[in-house]
């Protein structure tokens, strides 16, 4: 995931931007941020465990 912020602010600031460059380092990053927000846990699973 950083290596993808990483490239898609090299692209941003390089003379000719690829924009397709930018986009795949976009999609890599939030499929990243995907997979780790499914890791943490929820802040209200304490309270849908004591309902049940």
């Amino acid at each position: 995931m950083i290596l993808a912020i990483l490239v898609a602010f090299y692209e941003q600031v390089s003379p000719d931007k690829n924009i397709y460059v930018t986009v795949v380092a976009i999609v890599v990053f939030m499929f990243g941020m995907m997979k780790l927000s499914a890791k943490t846990p929820s802040k209200n699973q304490d309270k849908k465990d004591k309902d049940v």
